[in-house]
């Protein structure tokens, strides 16, 4: 019930970039399951043109996305992996007129085992996907400069 209240209090464009982070979360999780992520990645860049300047639509700040992406994390069954809230930013970013820069890098984690993690960038500072050490990824080529 608590939880009800709080949404209930959010202002309206705070609820409604919610709920849309809350379901676009969702589909990215589904189409990396189903999609080549070279497929995925490009329905997403080709859907994700900024909106137009019309005062109707509000553009939300930076902080109020990762705010939606980490809320909406929280109350996705399962969480959601760093690839997934990474591209969910990078969309609703660029959506909202940023030029965000996905990053996804590898590392030799303990016993040799390979790990990957991805996070979003912008104007050179980390947005989303935060770990305190980013510079043990090997940074992979860039997915737009690779096209």
């Amino acid at each position: 019930m608590r939880r009800l209240r709080k949404f209930i209090y959010l202002s309206a464009s705070e609820r409604q970039l919610l709920i849309k982070t809350f379901v676009l979360l969702g589909f990215i999780r589904l189409g990396l399951l189903l999609l080549p992520f070279r497929t995925l990645h490009q329905q997403l860049v080709n859907m994700s043109q900024p909106y137009s300047t019309s005062p109707k639509v509000a553009t939300s700040s930076i902080d109020e996305i990762v705010w939606a992406v980490d809320i909406s994390t929280h109350y996705t069954p399962g969480g959601a992996k760093c690839l997934a809230r990474a591209l969910t930013t990078q969309f609703l970013m660029t959506r909202h007129g940023y030029s965000p820069e996905l990053c996804i890098g590898v590392a030799k984690g303990e016993a040799g085992k390979l790990e990957a993690h991805a996070w979003v960038k912008s104007q050179g500072e980390v947005v989303i996907g935060h770990l305190g050490n980013l510079s043990r990824f090997t940074l992979l080529p860039s997915i737009e400069k690779g096209k």
